[in-house]
């Protein structure tokens, strides 16, 4: 199945169930990553620091980057709920890592723990996808670090922002279903963000 097949299918289901949903896109969401959020976000810059450096990130080839908003899936403006699904190459074991920054109680949109048990399951696989693939900011092979921390940098940023982000693991391509079996989180989803 091409890229983004299963997320184009979870937004037409989303549409024909009434949902307005849109590319995700926030200027304060950009490529340079902690680097460039706004002062909102300061309490969770020393996590996303931590990260950044536990995955081997570079700090001159990161900020060397442009300030173009960082591309995500799917958002309901008018809800401020972004939408990210996650297909197996999300599932590394860089990713387990990065869940495991995130502080208890943090105002998240999904299931950290259900996300860590999907790392542990599909992890060999994932690990696999794109493994030699080169990253500004994370160097060769650094594809699956530089995916964890922005995965990681979505997480922690929208509820400091005031949005909620809502992951939906697609793990069989089938964007439909996983719209269905979600339709009643996306659609009663209360706005979460930080105090």
């Amino acid at each position: 199945m091409p890229v983004c097949a299963a997320q184009d299918q979870f937004a037409a289901a989303a549409t024909a169930a009434g949902l307005h949903l849109e590319r995700a896109t926030a200027p304060w969401l950009n490529r340079q990553g902690h680097f460039a959020l706004p002062d909102q976000c300061r309490d969770i810059i020393p996590i996303l620091e931590q990260a950044f450096i536990l995955l081997g990130g570079d700090q001159t080839a990161q900020r060397g980057k442009t300030r173009t908003p960082l591309p995500g899936d799917l958002m309901d403006p008018d809800r401020r709920i972004m939408i990210e699904t996650d297909e197996v190459q999300h599932f590394t074991t860089h990713r387990l890592a990065t869940l495991d920054l995130i502080p208890n109680g943090y105002p998240l949109g999904y299931d950290p723990a259900q996300y860590r048990r999907l790392c542990h399951t599909h992890h060999h696989k994932a690990d696999n996808y794109y493994r030699r693939k080169n990253a500004t900011g994370f160097g060769p092979g650094g594809r699956q670090r530089q995916r964890a921390y922005n995965d990681l940098l979505r997480d922690l940023a929208a509820p400091c922002m005031g949005w909620t982000l809502i992951r939906i693991p697609i793990l069989d391509a089938d964007g439909t279903r996983a719209f269905t079996d979600n339709t009643t989180r996306l659609t009663t989803t209360n706005q979460l963000h930080c105090s």
